[in-house]
């Protein structure tokens, strides 16, 4: 990264969780990510109907390349109850990056995901010898009886990703989008197979940022100051172990803006100002390209971007909307903006 009073150029980021969507949303969201400074990102599968064959990826790489064939996108598929060792076999020797494990009924589209991690074993040891990396949204379902509620269970999943990282300590581990400070302790001290991804809205929000204020409600959510002063802590460290997955999350504005919204922040278009913005204010522009662009992909065990880009001290007010998807910080100013792609 060459930095200067106003400006800083740095690869092209990784984005190692990003949902693309479908049909119109995804023509209108594909064309904003080299606009957010991104160059390469994994794709999650949780689309109707999910993506969990080597086909349905292949197909779905295909319908993102034809919108533009200048990003890279890395794919994934959804892990059920009917994936095979002999699936991810197939899935290795086409270019599949990883596995997404979905707890069933925690966040959008997880209605297909898993309730029991135990028969699966047998896929996550093909996994661990072809290499397949496994990204797991860490959240069990609520449960009243076991006082399990959205603030708590994130903690509440991680002995089983403990479990599965015990039984195969080869396997490439993602503990995505982490909220809570436990989950940071539980990264740092699992050794170089386990990662875990940083959003730029949970280096931001608490709490009290998304309750009854629909546009930034994710899953998971935001939890309290201990928790997002974790996330920057192990970030400012410098820790190899936790990079950029943005986990942008793009719905219609109807879909937000009822009683039941669904969850999702949707940074892609101005994904490099926001955290430029967020880590300008912590004092760790320093740290900004290990995070965004290098730390991830040397996890992922791929080469370097081969693009630049440059983002300059320039303010910008976030936009109203993109279409019918309202963006993180809608409204506000953002001190830093993108050169044109």
């Amino acid at each position: 990264m060459t930095a200067g009073t106003d400006s800083l150029t740095l690869p092209r980021a990784d984005d190692f969780h990003v949902h693309l969507r479908q049909d119109n949303m995804m023509k209108r969201v594909v064309p904003r990510l080299r606009g957010g400074g991104i160059g390469r990102c994994l794709v999650m599968p949780n689309v109707q109907p999910p993506v969990t064959t080597t086909t349905d990826a292949i197909a779905y790489r295909d319908s993102l390349k034809a919108i533009d064939p200048r990003v890279e996108y890395l794919m994934t598929l959804y892990l059920t109850p009917a994936l095979s060792p002999n699936d991810i076999r197939g899935a290795a020797e086409a270019g599949i990056t990883g596995v997404k494990l979905y707890p069933r009924g925690v966040t959008t589209h997880s209605d297909e995901g898993i309730d029991d991690l135990e028969p699966l074993m047998p896929v996550f040891a093909a996994m661990e010898e072809e290499g397949v990396v496994l990204e797991v949204h860490p959240e069990s379902p609520s449960d009243p009886d076991r006082d399990v509620c959205i603030m708590n269970a994130e903690e509440d999943f991680l002995p089983k990703i403990g479990h599965v990282h015990a039984t195969f300590p080869g396997l490439r581990i993602v503990v995505e989008h982490v909220t809570t400070a436990g989950a940071v302790a539980f990264v740092e001290r699992l050794g170089d197979t386990v990662a875990a991804t940083v959003t730029a809205h949970h280096l931001d929000l608490i709490i009290d940022d998304w309750a009854g204020r629909n546009h930034n409600y994710c899953k998971p959510v935001a939890k309290y100051p201990h928790d997002r002063d974790a996330l920057r802590r192990v970030v400012r460290d410098g820790h190899p172990s936790f990079f950029l997955g943005s986990d942008s999350a793009p719905h219609p504005r109807q879909a937000k803006e009822c009683a039941s919204g669904c969850a999702g922040v949707f940074t892609s278009p101005l994904l490099l100002a926001y955290i430029a913005d967020t880590f300008e204010r912590l004092d760790m522009l320093d740290r900004l390209e290990s995070f965004v662009s290098e730390y991830g992909r040397q996890f992922y065990e791929l080469p370097p971007s081969s693009e630049s880009v440059t983002i300059t001290r320039r303010k910008q007010v976030v936009p109203d909307a993109y279409g019918s998807a309202v963006p993180y910080r809608a409204g506000e100013t953002l001190n830093w903006s993108i050169s044109p792609v």
